[in-house]
C-alpha cells in the first residue's frame, strides 16, 4: 500500500509540473505572438486593417532620421488613410523644424494630415504644425512665435577678473565669430544678422504660403510674440479649437474618413533601439508599450548648436 501511495504522490506532483510548463509555454507564446503583431504594426501592414496613423512630436526639435522615416512609412503605407500629428512642442533646430516639415509635406502628397495642438506649438513647433492640411488647437494653446535666434555668451567679464586671456590668430576677424572669450567685431555681427534674417524670411515666406496669408498679414503676426490658440485661430494661423475628435470630424466631413476608423499610434524604429538592439523581446514590448515613453528613460542629451526656432518665456522669440 504504501509504494502504490507513494507512486500516486508522484504521478501528481507530474501531472502539476507538467501543468505549470504548459501554461508557462502558453504565455510565452502569447507574448510571441502579441510582440509580432506590435512590431508588424509598425513595419508594415501585415495587419490588413484600416487606419488612421497618429505620431506624437513632443519636446525639443532636432534633424531625426529615424522620426522622417517612420513618416515615409506612413506616406507609403495604403493602409494609413491619414495622418494626426499630434504636437506639444516648443521648437528646437531650424535646420531640423525644416526636415520634419519636409517630411510631413510628403505624407501629405499621399493621404490627408491634421494637426492637433497641445499645451505648445512654437517656432519650429509651429513650422510642423503648418506642415499639416488643417490645424486644431486647444483655446489655450501657446502657438506661433515665429521667428529665429542666435545666441552665444559673452564671458569677456569673467576673464577678466580672474585674470585669463585668451589669443588667436585668424585667417579673417569672422573666423570663428562669435566666441564667449572677446567681443563679437561689427563686421561679424553683420553676418549673423544676414544668416537669422535669411533664415527669418524663410520662416516668414512658408507662413504666407500654408495658411493663405499676404506678406503684410505675416508680417504682423511674425513678430515672435506667441497666440494663446483662439487667438492663432483669429489671425489665421490655426483653423480651429479643439482636440483630436475635431481634427476627425475635420477628416470624415472633408475626406470621407469615419470617425469610427482605428487610430494607431507609430513611433520611430530606434526609438529603444540605441538600448536594446534592433531584434528581440525588449524591442518589440517597447514598440507595444509605446517605445517613445519608454526611450525618454534614456535620455541622449540634446544639442541646439546653429540657428534655433524655440520658445522660452524669458526670451520669446
Amino acid at each position: 500500500m504504501s509504494l502504490e501511495a507513494d507512486a500516486l504522490a508522484d504521478r501528481r506532483r507530474l501531472r502539476r509540473k507538467l501543468s505549470f510548463w504548459r501554461i508557462a509555454a502558453f504565455v510565452v507564446a502569447a507574448v510571441a505572438i502579441v510582440v509580432a503583431i506590435g512590431i508588424a504594426d509598425q513595419d508594415s501592414s501585415f495587419i490588413p486593417t484600416n487606419h488612421v496613423a497618429r505620431v506624437d512630436i513632443n519636446g525639443i526639435i532636432t534633424d531625426d532620421r529615424a522620426q522622417q522615416e517612420m513618416l515615409r512609412r506612413i506616406a507609403e503605407n495604403d493602409r494609413a488613410k491619414a495622418l494626426i500629428l499630434s504636437i506639444d512642442s516648443p521648437g528646437g533646430t531650424t535646420t531640423g523644424a525644416e526636415a520634419l516639415f519636409e517630411a510631413i509635406r510628403d505624407v501629405a502628397e499621399e493621404k490627408p494630415v491634421v494637426a492637433t495642438l497641445g499645451t505648445i506649438a512654437a517656432s519650429g513647433g509651429y513650422i510642423a504644425a503648418i506642415g499639416a492640411d488643417h490645424i486644431v488647437a486647444r483655446g489655450n494653446t501657446l502657438a506661433g512665435s515665429i521667428g529665429v535666434v542666435m545666441q552665444w555668451p559673452n564671458a569677456t567679464e569673467l576673464l577678466d577678473s580672474v585674470g585669463v586671456d585668451v589669443r588667436s590668430v585668424k585667417s579673417s576677424p569672422i573666423k570663428a565669430e562669435p566666441t564667449p572669450f572677446s567681443e563679437t567685431p561689427p563686421e561679424a555681427i553683420a553676418v549673423l544678422e544676414d544668416v537669422v534674417s535669411d533664415s527669418y524670411n524663410w520662416f516668414i515666406e512658408l507662413v504666407t504660403e500654408r495658411r493663405g496669408l499676404t506678406r503684410a498679414q505675416a508680417n504682423a503676426v511674425g513678430d515672435a510674440r506667441v497666440f494663446t490658440g483662439r487667438r492663432a485661430v483669429d489671425a489665421g494661423l490655426a483653423d480651429a479649437i479643439g482636440g483630436e475628435a475635431v481634427a476627425r470630424a475635420w477628416l470624415e466631413d472633408n475626406h470621407g474618413i469615419s470617425a469610427e476608423v482605428e487610430i494607431r499610434s507609430y513611433y520611430p524604429r530606434d526609438a529603444l533601439e540605441r538600448y536594446a538592439g534592433s531584434e528581440g523581446l525588449l524591442r518589440g514590448l517597447a514598440r507595444l508599450v509605446g517605445a517613445s515613453r519608454l526611450a525618454g528613460l534614456f535620455p541622449d542629451g540634446v544639442a541646439l548648436d546653429g540657428l534655433v526656432s524655440v520658445w522660452h518665456p524669458d526670451r520669446a522669440r
